[in-house]
């Protein structure tokens, strides 16, 4: 089965959330990264997820994200909610409300406060919100990131998804940055988009059958990520940007990922207010700012002007 182009393909960012002064999520400034991204490379936009600091937002908040992006312009279809949730109808009221918005598809972390769940235990989850959003509209990206969650998603788990939810279970971002897990999702389910979280295993994802990626670094990188999907795609060698797309990916690593990636977008779009994170995230002191800086710029890559 070849992969259907009505998923979601190609280079997807794991988009920022800017905050106002009071930490709360500023639409206007999201709106206007959101169309910066989509015309630097981003084929879909991935919100509220781990980058997106979803977890220190209540749902009320994460629901007017949505809301204020669609309105805004942003092409339903392009977007990838992350609506997982511990609490089971916290995840179906805010992915029923994602598909009714007309979103593309939703990315959805395990529950993961409750430690060793079975594979059963996790199945009767997702089938309850398959059953309680009741659409068959409904597109749902699994997000295996046990470094974060403790909870991965096995095969097993997959298997049996698919089996029972075969058009509703479309794919997973795996942020494990085990390659071979990754690919071994693909070859073993054909059809299945497997989205990599990380852009050192993007490349030799796609040459075994991966869809894609959803990455934190395509917020810098996103440019570079097409450059290399694209490449891939027509035959052609994608080996200059996919070093320097994995060469900031290993800069920005070294540091915490969001607030790196918000001090990069400060500087860039000259915008102190992209410094701010809410808690427990802390602003990035001087010293390891310019630092920050300094590894990035060594790199050698220009971000596209803003507009």
């Amino acid at each position: 089965m070849s992969l259907s182009p009505d998923r979601f393909t190609g280079v997807n960012a794991a988009v920022l959330t800017p905050v106002t002064d009071d930490l709360i999520p500023d639409d206007a400034l999201m709106l206007e990264y959101s169309n910066w991204l989509m015309a630097n490379g981003c084929d879909g936009l991935a919100i509220l997820g781990t980058t997106g600091e979803a977890n220190c937002f209540s749902l009320k908040e994460r629901i007017r994200i949505i809301e204020r992006l669609i309105e805004g312009g942003i092409p339903s279809k392009s977007l990838m909610p992350g609506t997982g949730s511990c609490a089971l109808t916290d995840a179906v009221e805010l992915t029923r409300m994602a598909v009714k918005a007309g979103c593309g598809g939703v990315l959805m972390l395990p529950p993961f406060y409750y430690k060793n769940p079975s594979d059963a235990g996790l199945f009767r989850f997702f089938s309850e919100v398959i059953q309680r959003v009741g659409d068959s509209n409904l597109q749902i990206y699994l997000y295996h990131f046990p470094q974060m969650s403790a909870t991965p998603i096995t095969y097993n788990l997959i298997e049996i998804l698919l089996k029972e939810y075969p058009d509703t279970v479309c794919g997973m971002k795996d942020s494990s940055g085990d390659l071979e897990n990754m690919a071994g999702a693909a070859e073993r389910f054909p059809g299945f988009h497997v989205l990599a979280g990380a852009e050192t295993v993007f490349l030799d994802l796609l040459k075994r059958g991966g869809a894609g990626c959803i990455t934190a670094c395509s917020n810098v990188t996103s440019q570079l990520a097409q450059d290399v999907y694209t490449a891939f795609q027509n035959g052609t060698d994608p080996s200059a940007a996919n070093e320097a797309m994995i060469a900031i990916r290993k800069v920005i690593q070294e540091y915490p990922l969001s607030p790196a990636l918000k001090e990069l977008i400060a500087r860039h779009m000259g915008n102190d207010q992209w410094r701010l994170s809410r808690p427990p995230f802390t602003t990035m002191d001087d010293v390891t700012r310019q630092r920050l800086f300094n590894d990035f710029d060594a790199v050698g890559y220009a971000l596209p002007e803003a507009a």
